[in-house]
């Protein structure tokens, strides 16, 4: 079966690049993945800084610490 040549049906040639038909496919959807994309990054820094900046603020003298023996 190997011989018998396969009509090809796919979006990937045999070297799996992308074919033509999977870019236009893609090609309304990009723009908005990319901002999708870019909006969740901010917000996890933006957590993440957050974050950072209020424990910098503690100042942790409530917290007992045991003594040494």
């Amino acid at each position: 079966m190997s011989g018998i040549p396969r009509p090809n049906s796919g979006y990937y040639d045999r070297n799996y690049r992308q074919s033509a038909a999977l870019i236009r496919a893609r090609r309304p959807y990009m723009f908005k993945n990319a901002v999708l994309g870019a909006s969740i990054t901010a917000f996890t820094l933006a957590v993440y800084a957050y974050t950072l900046n209020v424990v910098g603020q503690d100042e942790f003298e409530d917290v007992k610490v045991p003594e040494k023996k």
